[in-house]
């Protein structure tokens, strides 16, 4: 029987390229690559309808923003909404973070440090010097880390649905509430109903789909396994480990919250810009819904 969502992915990767994007991988060491879809004017064009091995041929001339996707999907599959919508203005870059879609390495390390260290990498071999990057849930600690630890290279950073860091008493509590034993029981499913589960904790509205598309899309996403399981236990630090770093980039973080004392009465949608003086942020926006 064919996996649907196997059988659409031919269709997304034809939309993606008329969108401005093509796929490319870099080899950042012997034993780690990581793949990207980068704008199609940075490549040399296929001279071969199965030709998989184009060459870079220019830098980006337009703004770079950089798309890091959540933990149960890769790269195009979390944005493709989204890129069309940028490439007219914007050099659109969507890795796949390490054991996710094409990325992996022989490294043991699983932190989000090296998952950074490595886009950072990637994203300076194919050119890149500066760039905005925009990280969704897991892909959030990771553009945290590169903002971090890389602040020539990254510009300003968007936020949404994410954390600085996972810490051990908080996630303790929020998976007792949720009702899960384990991060890797909530984030890694194995079954329709633990997909299920994962959906109604990470979707803003109820979303429904046939048990037929939840059993192709279990079968398509979560390879890896134990790669992923091990990115989970790297992702939470103890409470007396947590920092705070001394950000110089402009972030934006998009929360959803609908109430913050902080806020006040402000009506939902509204962009708040002031300085934080003890972190050093030059700037934040809190958009709420």
């Amino acid at each position: 029987m064919v996996n649907l969502v196997a059988a659409q992915k031919p269709l997304l990767h034809g939309l993606m390229k008329l969108a401005g994007v093509r796929p490319y991988t870099v080899e950042l060491e012997p034993g780690t690559v990581m793949t990207f879809w980068v704008p199609s004017e940075t490549i040399s064009k296929a001279k071969r309808k199965n030709d998989l091995n184009p060459k870079l041929v220019a830098k980006p001339r337009k703004p770079v923003v950089v798309l890091v996707h959540g933990f149960s999907s890769e790269g195009i599959v979390t944005w493709q909404f989204q890129v069309g919508a940028l490439t007219k203005k914007y050099a659109v870059y969507v890795p796949d973070l390490l054991f996710f879609g094409g990325s992996i390495t022989d490294k043991p390390d699983r932190s989000p440090a090296f998952q950074a260290e490595c886009l950072a990498a990637g994203l300076k071999k194919l050119g890149v010097e500066k760039c905005s990057v925009v990280g969704f849930s897991y892909g959030g600690m990771v553009a945290f880390k590169m903002a971090e630890l890389y602040h020539e290279l990254v510009e300003a950073i968007v936020i949404s649905g994410s954390i600085l860091a996972k810490m051990d008493s908080i996630i303790e509590t929020t998976l007792q509430e949720l009702g899960f034993s384990s991060s890797s029981e909530l984030l890694l499913p194995t079954s329709v109903k633990g997909l299920k589960a994962l959906l109604s904790v990470a979707a803003h509205k109820k979303l429904w789909f046939p048990d037929r598309l939840h059993k192709d899309f279990l079968e398509v996403m979560f390879t890896n396994r134990k790669e992923q399981a091990e990115l989970l236990e790297g992702l939470v630090i103890s409470n007396k480990d947590i920092t705070i770093p001394q950000f110089q980039q402009v972030w934006l973080e998009i929360a959803l919250a609908k109430k913050n004392k902080e806020m006040g009465e402000e009506k939902k949608g509204a962009v708040i810009d002031r300085p934080l003086k003890k972190k050093k942020i030059k700037r934040i926006h809190l958009l709420w819904g």
